[in-house]
């Protein structure tokens, strides 16, 4: 009998991806077959990064991790978890608050999707204090975010606020 082919979706908005989730991204590929890192088109919320860059940003990202794809995706995780064919939901814990919340949502998309599983991983504690709004602010005012991302993002990030700094002083 052939066994299954595991295979996962860790997803988030990633705007921008950190190293805190690349931590993540790297050990749930070492635990599945393959890795779909699901990436948030959320209408409600206006992100820095169109759902384009931020999938390119997170396919230059992520590279050299041959087991993983990247695929943008709207609406329910859990639509897009079944769409892919996949039962494992990978989420980072970085804090207990991170816990808290996690695990509310991995209760509730049981209930709504009981044959889908959330797994938890806890980020590399040198990643803990790590978030996207933090790389953003830091980014925002010209900070050396080096040790936040890789090469490509605070390159795009550098761009980014550039290019917004050009607009408003054209105003």
């Amino acid at each position: 009998m052939e066994s299954k082919k595991s295979c996962a979706i860790y997803a988030g908005s990633f705007d921008p991806i950190t190293y805190g989730h690349i931590d993540i991204i790297e050990r749930s590929a070492l635990i599945f077959d393959e890795l779909i890192i699901g990436v948030l088109n959320n209408s409600a919320k206006s992100p820095l990064f169109s759902v384009e860059e931020r999938v390119k940003m997170i396919e230059d990202a992520v590279r050299s991790i041959s087991n993983c794809r990247v695929e943008a995706f709207s609406g329910l995780l859990v639509d897009f978890a079944r769409q892919q064919h996949v039962d494992v939901i990978v989420r980072g814990l970085r804090a207990v608050t991170d816990f808290e919340y996690e695990l509310q949502i991995a209760q509730s998309n049981r209930v709504v999707a009981e044959d889908i599983d959330t797994i938890f991983l806890t980020t590399n504690i040198e990643y803990s204090y790590l978030s996207s709004s933090t790389v953003k602010e830091y980014a925002k005012y010209g900070a050396d975010i080096s040790n936040f991302v890789p090469e490509n993002v605070e390159e795009m990030l550098k761009d980014k606020f550039q290019e917004m700094n050009r607009l408003s002083n054209m105003d």
